[in-house]
C-alpha cells in the first residue's frame, strides 16, 4: 500500500450504489450500472454479487462489460439473501438439503469467479445466527459453518476465500460478529485459502478499533479485504469514507501499510439509501481517502510517533496526527 509505487488496481466500488445513476431505480441494469461506474474516473476495479447479478448476464459478459469501462474484476461476493430458502440460515440451516444447497451454491459462485480472472470470493454469513435465546444449537451451528468454509475453501485453491464478519443483520446475532469470533473460525476450519474481509462500518459496530482489528488479521490470518466507508458505530451507515472517523481510518491506514496491505481498497457505501449522486459520492470517497492515505504514509514512518507510541503517550501522539490531518504546529 506503499505511496511510492503503483498498486492497480487500487479502488473498487459496490456496484449496486451505481442504482440512481443507471437511469433505472426500480429495476436497475446491472450493465447500466457498469457503465455509470466507469463515468467516476479512478475506480479501476468493481465486486460483482453471485448470483444476483449474473440472472442476464455471463461471467464473461460481466467481465467484458467490466473492461469496456476500464475496470478489472475485483472479486465476487455471495448473496445468500435474494433466496427466501436461506432465512433461517445458508451454512447452518436446520435443514441439512438447504446447507448443501448453499454450500452448492457457493461453488458455482466460485467458479463464476475463477471464469471471470477473480481470485477472490467474499462471503458475508448474515443469515447465519439466531434471533431468541434457545432458538440454536451453537454447537452445532458453529461445526456446520467450520465444515462449510473448510468444503468451499477446497473447491478451488487458487479462489481466496474471504469471511466478511458483521455483529447482526439480518439476523439479531451473526454467528461471527466480530474479528476474534471469525479468526476462531477460520482457525478451525485451517484451510490456506481462507482469509477475512475487514468493513470500517462493521468493525467500529462491532465495538472494535479498525486498526486493532486488521493488526488481528493480519497476525493470526491473511487479510484479504478492506471495506472502506464510515457511520457513527450504532449500524452500518455506509457514510463516505473518513466523514465522521478521520483519524480511525488514517490509524488503519497506518496498520495497513505496517502490515504490507497491498490490497483493493474497495468502498462500500450507501448513497443509492440517502439518494445522493453516486458518481459525486464515488468521487469524493477516492479524494478524501487519497489525502488520508498521504498522510497515513507519512505517520507510518514518523519516528517521533513510534516513540509516542511505545511510551502510550496518548498526549503526544494526538499532538501528532492532529498536526497531519489539520495542519499547523504538532
Amino acid at each position: 500500500m506503499s505511496q511510492d509505487r503503483p498498486n492497480r488496481p487500487r479502488y473498487a466500488a459496490r456496484l449496486n450504489a451505481f442504482k440512481l445513476a443507471a437511469g433505472q431505480p426500480e429495476r436497475p441494469n446491472v450493465a447500466d450500472m457498469i457503465r455509470a461506474a466507469g463515468k467516476v474516473g479512478g475506480l479501476d476495479a468493481a465486486d460483482v454479487n453471485y448470483p444476483d447479478h449474473f440472472t442476464a448476464h455471463s461471467a464473461t459478459e460481466l467481465a467484458r462489460l467490466l473492461g469496456d469501462e476500464g475496470m478489472a474484476v475485483n472479486g465476487l461476493a455471495m448473496r445468500y439473501y435474494t433466496d427466501p430458502g436461506f432465512r433461517l440460515g445458508a451454512f447452518t440451516h436446520p435443514d441439512p438439503k438447504i446447507r448443501r444447497s448453499a454450500i452448492d451454491l457457493t461453488r458455482r459462485g466460485i467458479d463464476a469467479a475463477a471464469e471471470m480472472g477473480a481470485g477472490l470470493m467474499t462471503l458475508w454469513l448474515g443469515q447465519d445466527g439466531t434471533d431468541y435465546s434457545f432458538q440454536g444449537d451453537y454447537a452445532r451451528m458453529w461445526d456446520d459453518t467450520v465444515t462449510a468454509l473448510t468444503e468451499v475453501a477446497a473447491h478451488d485453491p487458487d479462489v481466496a476465500i474471504a469471511v466478511e464478519y458483521k455483529p447482526n443483520e439480518p439476523r439479531a446475532y451473526a454467528l461471527l460478529p466480530d474479528m476474534a469470533t471469525t479468526l476462531l473460525a477460520l482457525r478451525d476450519a485451517g484451510s490456506a485459502n481462507l482469509g477475512v474481509t475487514l468493513d470500517f462500518a462493521h468493525s467500529l459496530y462491532a465495538g472494535e478499533i479498525p486498526a486493532r482489528a486488521a493488526r488481528l488479521a493480519a497476525r493470526h490470518s491473511r487479510l484479504l479485504g478492506v471495506h472502506l466507508n464510515d457511520g457513527y458505530g450504532k449500524r452500518d451507515d455506509g457514510l463516505i469514507s473518513g466523514s465522521v472517523h478521520p483519524a480511525q481510518t488514517v490509524e488503519l491506514f497506518v496498520e495497513l501499510e505496517r502490515a504490507g496491505y497491498d490490497g483493493v481498497i474497495y468502498f462500500d457505501t450507501f448513497p443509492d439509501m440517502g439518494g445522493l449522486d453516486p458518481i459525486a459520492e464515488a468521487r469524493a470517497n477516492i479524494e478524501l481517502t487519497e489525502r488520508l492515505r498521504q498522510i497515513a504514509a507519512g505517520l507510518a514512518g514518523d519516528p517521533a510517533l513510534a516513540e509516542a507510541l511505545a511510551r502510550q503517550d496518548a498526549a503526544a501522539s494526538q499532538r501528532i496526527v492532529a498536526g497531519a490531518l489539520y495542519g499547523g504546529g504538532a
